[in-house]
């Protein structure tokens, strides 16, 4: 008969297995982005660096545990218009997104966040991600890192949304070439991006 410590140590390195099993897919994932810009090159390789060395990578505790970890970014599109929202703890005008689970794969976070905060279904408009970033929080969270891996979802302006009013004031279609200047700092570098891979 198996011992209750064989059964507990048999089940830790099947958990400390599929953390490593994660964590080469969320490279993978990383290193699907063509980098756009030297900056971009050189966040691509400090984030690689940051997966390798072991840390944890997802959020663990509210707001800020630990101080640098994963976002799933997602810009709903629609034709030449993002959606984005009036985030009220970040008092800035965004792309959707959220943390990533521990266990959960970007992609899956940016599905299960369109899901809870806009109540509808997300379909990727571009199967890889577009863009990869660090960003320092600002406003009632302030003080913690975000790699927030940018995705792009299709969009319907005619629909109407159901949006989490928890987390948002608002959200709002801009122009691409019309963004508020109170948003994300790469917000401009991706939309670039973004229409330079759609054309």
């Amino acid at each position: 008969m198996v011992s209750a410590f064989k059964q507990l140590t048999q089940f830790l390195e099947l958990c400390e297995a599929m953390l490593k099993s994660m964590r080469t897919k969320i490279r993978k994932e990383i290193y699907r982005i063509k980098p756009y810009d030297l900056l971009e090159e050189n966040t691509i390789s400090d984030i690689v660096e940051w997966i390798d060395s072991d840390v944890e990578l997802c959020r663990l505790r509210k707001p800020d545990f630990p101080a640098k970890h994963l976002v799933s970014y997602f810009a709903v599109v629609d034709g030449e218009y993002l959606l984005l929202v009036d985030h009220i703890n970040a008092e800035l005008w965004l792309p959707t997104g959220g943390h990533v689970e521990p266990g959960e794969h970007p992609r899956n976070t940016a599905l299960r966040e369109c899901s809870e905060e806009l109540d509808f279904k997300g379909e990727f408009l571009i199967d890889e991600p577009i863009m990869v970033t660090v960003t320092e929080t600002v406003g009632k969270t302030s003080g913690h890192t975000d790699v927030s891996i940018w995705y792009a979802l299709k969009g319907d302006m005619k629909i109407s949304l159901n949006f989490d009013t928890g987390e948002f004031n608002g959200v709002k279609w801009f122009h691409k070439d019309k963004l508020p200047k109170e948003s994300d700092p790469h917000l401009g570098r991706f939309v670039e991006k973004l229409y330079a891979t759609l054309t």
